[in-house]
């Protein structure tokens, strides 16, 4: 289960620390850092929100977009043995190996 937390249309995923007993929330897809820690569900967002303000704020000064862009293109290693099945899968459906892999992804990434 990945836990993520919304905060001003910036999402970030939370995790539990037991080392310092708190939960800490890190920004994704931000061209730099910005994470916060807190007790609760209500100092996670309380505290995400001043995490973020800076991070923008910051971004904002600079002049740089603050959400990273991702160019659609990214390399993965899988077993010949996986490929091939991929491979046959989309043959069947009379898919692209790209078309069908984006399809899977897809559907995997709308059940969370």
């Amino acid at each position: 289960m990945i836990n993520t937390l919304e905060i001003d249309g910036y999402r970030a995923v939370i995790q539990y620390d037991p080392e310092i007993d708190m939960f800490r929330g890190e920004f994704i897809g931000l061209n730099g850092g910005a994470d916060f820690y807190a007790k609760d569900i209500d100092g996670l967002r309380r505290e995400g929100k001043i995490s973020l303000r800076v991070f923008l704020d910051m971004c904002a000064e600079d002049g740089v977009n603050p959400r990273k862009e991702y160019s659609g293109k990214f390399n993965i290693r899988i077993p010949k043995e996986l490929h091939f099945k991929l491979v046959q899968s989309a043959a069947a459906a009379g898919k692209s190996l790209n078309r069908q892999v984006v399809d899977i992804l897809e559907d995997n990434t709308n059940h969370q």
